[in-house]
């Protein structure tokens, strides 16, 4: 089954303060480790600060099939410096299972007839 997650994030004044060179380098660092779970968790990044939003300057929208990869993943995007120097937070997380009533349709009920 697929899972969705669409991660809303607030990045802070104190990031948009860091000379750009240094905000490509957290960003790269960023990717870096997102690439090491690419295997299992598919990662866009959106820029949500100059549109309409509450609460949150930018969202991430996170596939995957297996939600241990998506953690593991964030417990280090949690570690690293740009979460870790108070430039960013996680506001909230919205999550979904693509067409999860057909997959109970097809496993939970066929079991019951």
């Amino acid at each position: 089954m697929k899972y969705m997650m669409v991660v809303l994030l607030e990045f802070y004044p104190s990031w948009l303060a860091l000379p750009r060179e240094e905000r490509r380098t957290h960003a790269a660092s960023l990717q870096e480790l997102m690439q090491k779970y690419e295997e299992h968790v598919t990662v866009r990044f959106f820029d949500a600060e100059a549109l309409p939003g509450k609460d949150y300057t930018d969202f991430v929208m996170c596939e995957t099939d297996d939600l241990k990869f998506y953690h593991f993943m964030w417990e280090e995007i949690r570690d690293s410096i740009p979460y870790t120097s108070g430039y960013v937070k996680i506001k909230e997380v919205i999550m979904g299972m693509e067409n999860a009533f057909q997959t109970y349709e097809k496993e939970s009920l066929k079991k019951n007839q």
